[in-house]
Parts: structure tokens; sequence; C-alpha cells
């Protein structure tokens, strides 16, 4: 299937097309099927039927004819019938041969049909020769007259039975042209309604074909306008509160479009859901944790004072004693480590931004941790660019979280191993700074919570340090990830924007 995008209008507009295109399709067989029943009915109107009298007046005629000629020999007046014999050879005769001749070229030889236009000429030639057949009858109506005017009976008799005969041979020939002509205009009539019946079939088959496609394409029209249903549903679902994140309707054209940008909207929104509840959950952890670190740590200055008073007064004292004051003062310590980084966390202190040389807080960064690390038998190793990695950063809070970072690498590593801290100026802008450890990993429920504040899997952590790494990356406008490195440990990314 191609992936190019089909419209719905397009679509839409197709099925409308393929209707139109049925349609034209009926419509334009019932105007042919029309226009040739008009042009045949004008045909039988104009030639056949003229045809047909033509020669049925030509049979009467030729009828007539034979019955004067019986009468001739026994007329009191033989020359006044001799006046109609004159006329019918000089008048009649030719004006009925020429309308049937008329006739016959209107019926046929305008016919598109071959087998139309080969009956016209069969008939063109057949009255052509009984024309000339019966154009010696003058010659023997005038020997004929002039055998009555000089009472020369017995030739009068032959002449008469000669044009008898003749005149019973042309009636002959004239009716089987009559019945020829009239079997070629039944046939036409035949063919014509034949024709018609399946005119009206086809009408039929074709407005039938049109209601399916009709049908068919109100369906798929349908079928292309469903997903806009579902994507109406989807939308009074989300208006109720309906976040959860579900598959985008499936639809190559707007709609599927419309479907995926609005599903992106709703993880948008489930998204930024969530991190306010998220930052408001941490605005008011970190009013707590303010208030109850403001409230503990004069106390414990006072107690870490008395200590040190006691230990000068005690100097002589057991060494039992002297033990136990230490552990005090270790636990008081502890405490204001403790309040101290809560007060970080609740109390983010304002940004100096700098452009500086990453590679030279990073370094420095490391350099302080490198003895920290090595007394737990962890060795480090720095690798950064040639060239300068320029970065706006505040430099204090930026060694803190690499502080973090590489203390919580350590602690992955209890039995001892390396950390590697690279920096690097980013491909596509910006800065990239990667701490990875070849510790035991983290599995994918830790992974789910790991810059969660207060969630640690350390039985003497705190749970902040993470937070507040992350806290400070994203004050920067940057952003921490992390991914299991190959073939063990962890690999924290840090990506810092341009300095620009």
């Amino acid at each position: 299937m191609s992936d190019r995008k089909r419209t719905v209008a397009t679509r839409v507009l197709g099925s409308y097309a393929l209707i139109m295109i049925a349609f034209a399709l009926a419509a334009g067989w019932s105007v042919v099927a029309q226009r040739n029943a008009a042009a045949e009915a004008r045909l039988m109107r104009r030639g056949y039927f003229p045809l047909a009298l033509s020669v049925h007046d030509l049979v009467a005629k030729q009828d007539t004819w034979n019955t004067q000629l019986n009468h001739a020999t026994a007329a009191r007046n033989p020359r006044d019938i001799r006046i109609w014999f004159d006329l019918a050879l000089r008048i009649g005769r030719p004006r009925t041969f020429n309308e049937v001749r008329q006739a016959i070229a209107l019926a046929f030889a305008t016919s598109t049909d071959p087998s139309a236009r080969a009956a016209g000429r069969e008939l063109s030639e057949e009255i052509g020769g009984i024309e000339t057949y019966l154009a010696g009858d003058a010659e023997r109506v005038n020997r004929l007259f002039d055998a009555l005017e000089r009472r020369d009976d017995a030739v009068a008799e032959a002449m008469r039975d000669e044009l008898v005969t003749r005149g019973s041979q042309s009636s002959k020939r004239l009716n089987q042209l009559e019945q020829h002509a009239l079997r070629n205009v039944d046939l036409l009539l035949d063919r014509a309604r034949a024709r018609e019946i399946s005119a009206i079939r086809l009408l039929v088959v074709l407005a039938a074909l049109t209601a399916l496609v009709g049908v068919a394409m109100a369906l798929y029209a349908r079928r292309v306008l469903k997903p806009l249903a579902q994507v109406t549903e989807r939308a009074k679902a989300v208006a109720s509160g309906d976040l959860k994140p579900r598959e985008a309707v499936a639809s190559n054209d707007e709609i599927g479009e419309l479907a995926a940008t609005f599903e992106g909207m709703v993880s948008a929104i489930a998204r930024a859901n969530d991190e306010l509840l998220a930052t408001e959950r941490l605005a008011t952890i970190g009013k707590m944790a303010a208030h109850v670190t403001h409230e503990i740590r004069n106390p414990l200055s006072s107690i870490a004072l008395n200590v040190e008073l006691l230990e000068d007064d005690l100097a002589d004292a057991s060494e039992e004693s002297r033990e136990l004051l230490r552990a005090i003062r270790r636990e008081v310590e502890r405490l204001t480590d403790l309040s101290g980084q809560y007060l970080s966390f609740a109390r983010r202190s304002p940004q100096r931004l700098e452009v500086e040389d990453l590679r030279e807080v990073v370094g420095e960064a490391a350099e302080f941790m490198r003895r920290e690390l090595a007394q737990k038998g962890v060795s480090l190793e720095l690798r950064s660019d040639d060239a300068p990695v320029p970065a706006a950063v505040d430099e204090a809070q930026i060694k803190q979280a690499l502080y973090n970072l590489m203390r919580n690498a350590r602690e992955a590593m209890p039995s001892g191993g390396k950390v590697t801290v690279s920096v690097n100026a980013a491909a596509g802008g910006g800065s990239d700074v990667i701490v990875e450890d070849e510790g035991v990993g983290l599995d994918e429920a830790t992974r789910a919570r790991l810059f969660e504040p207060f969630f640690t899997t350390k039985s003497n952590g705190t749970g902040l340090g993470l937070a507040i790494t992350r806290q400070i990356i994203e004050a920067h406008g940057g952003s921490i990830a992390f991914e299991p490195r190959d073939p063990r440990g962890t690999r924290i990314w840090i990506h810092l924007g341009d300095s620009n």
C-alpha cells in the first residue's frame, strides 16, 4: 500500500465521481437509445410506410390496367379508352414508379445499416426491371387501338390477349415486389422492437448498477468518515478526564493525522499534569524540609558546641567516655549535613551563569574526587575533547551535581572498579558530560524511580542526591538521562544547551 496520504476530500469526491460516471453511462445510453428509436420512427414514417403505399398503389394501378384491357375490345368508343391508356402510359405509370424509387431511396439509401442498403439496392433493381419490362406496353397498346379503328378484330383480340398476359405477369412481379418490401419493413420493425427491448434491458441493468454503485459509495464514504466519529468520542472521553494513552485511529488521511495529533496532545496534557503534581508535591516537601531544617539547625549547633566543651572538660576522662562524645559529635555532623541537603533541595540558591570551558570545570571536580574514590578502591578516568567546550554554567552547582554522580558511581562498586567521566561538544549543539561506572546496574523498577526525591536503595541514604542533580541540570536548561552500560554498569548522560 502506498504511504502517500490520501485526503478525505479526494476520497469522497472520488466516490461521488464514480456515482456520476455510472449515472452518466446510464443517462448517456438512455439518450442514445431514445435517439435511435426516434430516428427509426422517423425513417418508418418518412420512408418505409410511403414505400409500402407507393408499391401498393402501383399494384392497384396495374390491376386497373388489366381490367381496362379486358374491356378494350368491347368498348363502343375505343377512342375514349385510348385516351385513358395514353394518360396512364405518359403520366400515371412514370409518376408512380418515381414515387416508388424515391420511397426506396428515402427508406434504404440513407440507412447506416449495410443490410438495409443492400435491400434498397435490390428493390431498386427489381423496380427498374419491371419498369423496363412495362415500357414495351406503349407500342402494343398503339397497335391494339389501331386494329380496333381498322375493325381488324382478329389482330385486336391477339394484341389484347398479349397485353393481358403481360399485365398479369407484371401484376405478379409487382405483387412479389410488394411482398418483398413488406417483408423488409416487417424485418426492420422486428429489429427495431428487438433493439428497443435490448435498450430497455440494458437501461434497467445500468440503472441497477448506478443504484448499486451509489449504495457502495455511500458505505465507502461512511467508512472513510467513521474514524472522525471515533475521534469525537475520544475527545468527549478526554473532556471527562480520561487521559490514559490510547492508540491513534489508523487512517491514511487528515482524520488519521488529526487523531495522531490529538493523542499526542493528550499525552502532553497527561505529562504536564504529572509534572504539575510532582512539582506541587516537591514544593510541599521543600517547604516542609525547609521548616524542619530551620527548626533543627539551631539545636544541632548548640549540641555541637556543648559536645566540644564537654570534650575539653573531659580531656582526662576515660577512653570510653571520650569515644561516646566522638560518636555524639559524628551523629551531630551527620544530622547537620542531612539538614544541609534538605535545605539545598528546598531552597535552590540563585544561579550565577558564566561561560566556562566545561573541560576545566569537569576536570577540577574529577581531581577533587579522585582521592576520595581511590580510598574505596575506585579509579577515575577523565576523557575530553582537544578543543574547548564552552558552556554557560554556575560552576559551583555543576560541580555539586558531578560530585553526587561520582559518589553514586563509587557506591555502586563496593568492591572497587573504574569511573569514567567524559566531556565533549554535542553533535547537534551544546555539550555532553557522561559519567559511567562498572557496578551491578539497576533493575527496571529502580530505573523508573531513580530521580524521585527521597527514593534510595542505600540503608543510610537520603534519596536527594540525584533529585538535586536533576534540579541543577534542568535549572541550566539541560537534561539528564541514564542507560545500562554494556557489559555491566550504568551510564548517566548530561546534556547542556548551547552557550549562546
